[in-house]
């Protein structure tokens, strides 16, 4: 969940076309990542790339980083691939697969509004420190996860 808000805040901190580019390209990376999944294709070190992207996605919105906006859509693809493996290798049996994906993919979309809600407090003068604060207690938490996960 935290890398999914940090996506939504990240492409806020960047402003257009990030604001939009980035949580659009998560979720349909990450259904393709799902697909993968489901297939039954492994992916080695899911959670270990689950925990990085909560990592480097944190430390981007903590540092204001700027990159290309090629690149940040490279960054935020490559980890959602790892986020929809873990969805599709996780689907319930008695489940239907494309409800069940239809439902992972529209929960990331709002988790990335709420990033993108959260990078709204940009808008006053204490904004930017709530959100690089912010930023770093993502990090933190993808730190969390990492060690849980090593």
């Amino acid at each position: 969940m935290a890398a999914m808000i940090a996506v939504g805040l990240w492409g806020a901190c960047l402003g257009a076309p990030a604001v939009w580019l980035l949580p659009i390209t998560f979720p349909v990376v990450m259904a393709l990542g799902g697909a993968l999944g489901i297939m039954g294709i492994p992916l080695p070190s899911v959670e270990t790339g689950i925990a990085l992207s909560a990592i480097l996605l944190g430390l981007m919105v903590a540092f204001a980083a700027r990159p290309p906006i090629w690149l940040a859509g490279m960054i935020v693809g490559f980890f959602a691939i790892f986020h929809g493996h873990a969805h599709g290798t996780e689907l319930p049996t008695a489940s239907n697969a494309y409800a069940y994906a239809a439902g992972f993919v529209i929960s990331t979309g709002l988790l990335h509004l709420c990033g993108i809600g959260f990078g709204l407090l940009s808008r006053y003068p204490w904004g930017g420190i709530a959100i690089r604060t912010g930023g770093g207690a993502i990090a933190a938490l993808g730190f969390c996860f990492l060690f849980s996960v090593l």
